[in-house]
């Protein structure tokens, strides 16, 4: 499944740019009055047909507008709708009749290489279809004459909506016959052949406590059948452990490391393998970080989590009540040292008892099939102005960051491209606190998030 296909509303103030937003939706969502710029922002929701409508009414409008700034107001919704939207709806008054703003829209997206759907609204009663002619002006192929009041010739806009964008699918992509691939990464000595050993139940890797056996990036089929008797496929990348870069004497370890940066890159969710005597260190962070840099899915996994609970009952140390507490606050602790990164699971395990190693794997799985999931577009813009209503940012010069509407434009990883007010004033604070909430909402656990942001600033200049 793609992203949904996107239809934004257009036109000068008053035309019935919200009506048409409404009767489209099926129920009252904009706001509708007869005052100019009574719309703020841009407001979405789903057609009958599972389009996501974007109401534009807002963008730049506001009580007592002069001419050239009204202008400047449709400038800047037809700017964005080129840039947001599959399909553009321009809609013209026909009781008014043509306007010289009308013929300034026409222009410009015909400037742009953009044909949109000409719809001339207020035609109420059958009598007065004649009062669109005038429009052929504009030198559209064809135009739709409606009432978005009385619901006249709407039949016939959705029909050619169709037309042009095809269904929505409904159907989720199928990850049964693929195998997820999976690379365990981490410092040298953590673990990370051990737990292959494991998956793969045989000494097919060289496991030593001698930290560096492993040089090479090697890779393993597996075909893991759980408890329940399922069957699941994975490819396993077991790669070399890296060290900081003073450490890397020479070039067989240099290659090594970049093999290590390959295999990430080839992989669906990256479980980062931590030692559970260490806990979290400086070159934990920055492999994090690089996991998260190259889009790829996370997953933490503690190993050797049997050589710590096993010290723990020897000598219980003071402030803990149980093994429980003792497990949870360590996790407290470990999610601290790694709070740049985005939301994910964290599993407790150990390759030598095989403690939770089903339970690691029903992670990956569960991560990696929200992998190519696409976000409602209503649902996001409603998490987000909830977010920032809650948290506003911070003001910069006197002036806040602001969102006008926001969409998934890609997966794996997710990508969500924001039209606001100004590109440069996200924050990266601000970024990390839209991120884990939109994790959070969405059920995102592990999943790379991106943000690609588009300025009001930008103006569209592109001449014929």
């Amino acid at each position: 499944m793609g992203p949904v296909p996107s239809i934004a509303i257009v036109g000068r103030p008053n035309v019935g740019k919200s009506r048409l937003f409404n009767r489209l939706a099926g129920r009252r969502i904009s706001i509708v009055h007869d005052r100019p710029g009574v719309t703020r922002d841009v407001v979405t929701a789903e057609s009958s047909d599972g389009y996501v409508l974007m109401d534009t009414g807002g963008l730049g409008l506001r009580e007592s507008m002069t001419p050239v700034e009204i202008q400047d107001a449709t400038e800047t919704q037809v700017a964005f709708a080129i840039e947001a939207a599959d399909l553009i709806l321009f809609v013209c008054d026909g009781r008014d009749g043509l306007a010289p703003l009308d013929e300034m829209v026409a222009e410009k997206l015909r400037r742009l290489g953009k044909t949109p759907l000409l719809v001339v609204n207020k035609i109420d009663f059958p009598n007065q279809v004649g009062l669109a002619d005038e429009f052929a002006k504009l030198g559209f192929d064809d135009f739709h004459r409606v009432s978005a009041e009385h619901a006249f010739g709407v039949d016939g806009l959705v029909e050619e909506i169709r037309k042009r964008l095809g269904p929505v699918s409904k159907e989720a992509p199928s990850t049964k016959d693929r195998a997820i691939h999976i690379a365990f990464v981490g410092r040298p000595n953590v673990g990370k052949s051990s737990l292959c050993n494991r998956l793969l139940d045989a000494e097919r890797l060289i496991v030593s406590e001698l930290p560096g056996t492993t040089r090479e990036t090697t890779t393993r089929e597996l075909d893991y059948k759980t408890k329940d008797g399922e069957s699941w496929r994975f490819r396993l990348f077991d790669t070399a452990g890296l060290r900081r870069r003073k450490k890397i004497a020479d070039s067989l370890e240099y290659f090594s490391s970049l093999r290590t940066d390959e295999a990430i890159t080839q992989t669906d969710v990256a479980l980062l393998v931590l030692d559970a005597r260490e806990g979290v260190s400086r070159q934990d962070k920055i492999m994090a970080g690089r996991i998260v840099d190259a889009g790829k899915a996370l997953v933490v996994v503690v190993n050797k989590w049997d050589v710590a609970i096993d010290g723990f009952r020897r000598d219980p140390l003071s402030g803990f009540r149980d093994e429980d507490h003792f497990r949870a606050e360590y996790e407290k602790a470990a999610r601290k040292e790694l709070f740049v990164l985005p939301r994910f699971p964290m599993l407790f395990v150990s390759a030598k008892t095989g403690l939770s190693i089903e339970e690691m794997l029903s992670a990956v799985r569960r991560v990696d099939q929200g992998l190519d999931r696409f976000l409602p577009t209503p649902d996001l813009n409603r998490t987000i102005i909830s977010m920032m209503e809650s948290r506003p940012p911070a003001a910069r010069k006197g002036k806040r960051f602001k969102i006008f509407y926001a969409v998934q434009t890609s997966t794996r990883p997710f990508t969500i491209r924001l039209f606001c007010n100004r590109a440069d004033r996200l924050e990266d604070v601000y970024q990390r606190y839209l991120t884990n909430g939109l994790t959070t909402r969405f059920d995102l656990l592990g999943a790379p998030l991106r943000f690609t942001l588009t300025g009001k600033e930008a103006r569209y200049t592109k001449k014929n």
